[in-house]
């Protein structure tokens, strides 16, 4: 499912929140109310909005970093019990630009949750953050 599934595709494409608004919840309240467990805190939460937005395909899930605001997601790599993204784009590297250590763990366990569901089998993902390129790498591993 969709994000915009929920609404009307019209109704949508009227509709913009400021950038600034959306890093004021991610990135400072959310913060301030996780505390020094945020990083893993939001990694589950990574998990839990997965399974309530499960993505059927490789396109659904890039289409889904792209709606979501979280940035243009492209596979670099895949083995058999393993997958690269790169999570890169304008919203990445404003994040980079305005935070000297921006967490990603929300889209980290939203990677892991998806894979666990295309594979039928747990896995979890691990950041290398790039902070010269203004990219993030996560890499997904599985049984």
């Amino acid at each position: 499912m969709k994000l915009t599934n929920q609404l009307d595709q019209q109704e949508i494409k009227g509709l913009s929140v400021p950038v600034f608004g959306y890093e004021l919840i991610r990135d400072s309240l959310l913060t301030d109310i996780l505390g020094k467990e945020a990083d893993s805190i939001l990694y589950w939460a990574g998990k839990s909005l997965a399974r309530k937005f499960p993505c059927k395909s490789s396109e659904e899930l890039f289409s889904f970093f792209e709606e979501a605001g979280w940035g243009t997601l492209t596979l670099l790599k895949e083995a058999k019990r393993e997958k690269t993204f790169e999570l890169g784009g304008p919203f990445v590297e404003r994040r980079f630009s305005i935070h000297s250590e921006p967490s990603f763990s929300l889209e980290s366990g939203f990677l892991a949750e998806q894979i666990t569901s295309h594979e039928q089998t747990e896995a979890e993902s691990v950041i290398d953050i790039q902070k010269r390129t203004k990219k993030v790498t996560v890499t997904v591993k599985w049984e």
